[in-house]
């Protein structure tokens, strides 16, 4: 589908019933980002690792996500175990315009990635 010569039609993967899985890190992290964004709760927990996955995820408070910016990656390949992405994304809440700064850390276990955890960086 097309709105004046622009496609509006879902990514590929929206059309699927069973999910792509990334198959490298900043894959993950460019879905999860679309996830934050787009309020799927679902794709949040079933990507983060176990290890640190909180029990429930509630994002009614949350900004609205406007644009993410891939800083440096380290590993993530689809050949690596491990991988980091730093990335920056753009919100806005009733207060103005802020800017999330993260390097994060991610492994593959059994072909599929899952963030594990990050550290928030001075933007």
């Amino acid at each position: 589908m097309t709105d004046g010569g622009r496609d509006t039609s879902p990514p590929p993967d929206a059309r699927r019933s069973v999910p792509i899985e990334p198959e490298t890190a900043e894959e993950l992290m460019r879905s999860r980002f679309r996830a934050f964004r787009d309020g799927d709760v679902a794709w949040l927990l079933r990507t983060w690792h176990p290890s640190t996955r909180p029990k429930t995820l509630d994002l009614k408070d949350d900004p609205v996500w406007r644009g993410l910016q891939i800083v440096d990656t380290v590993g993530g390949g689809s050949g690596d175990a491990e991988g980091v992405v730093e990335f920056r994304a753009t919100y806005r809440t009733g207060g103005g315009v802020g800017i999330l700064h993260e390097r994060s850390r991610f492994v593959r276990e059994d072909g599929r990635w899952f963030y594990v955890d990050g550290d928030v960086r001075e933007s």
